[in-house]
């Protein structure tokens, strides 16, 4: 049981580390990047960088939201 826990910690801390809103930018950016691969409206090109271009946003803005507290 000891394992478990401490094997968990370990993600948790890697996954989310410091500052939830980035993980949770990043999670949301894959989100929308995977809905729109799948629903095959623009080239995989096109997904790829607008995911891209997501998940740099979503770095800023919570960059951007911790410093200005």
């Amino acid at each position: 049981m000891r394992f478990l826990k401490g094997f968990g910690r370990f993600w948790y801390d890697f996954i989310i580390g410091d500052d939830w809103k980035i993980a949770a930018a990043v999670v949301l950016a894959l989100a929308v990047t995977l809905g729109v691969a799948l629903s095959g409206v623009v080239s995989l090109t096109v997904t790829a960088v607008v995911g891209g271009v997501l998940l740099m946003a979503g770095f800023v803005v919570s960059v951007v939201v911790d410093v200005r507290r």
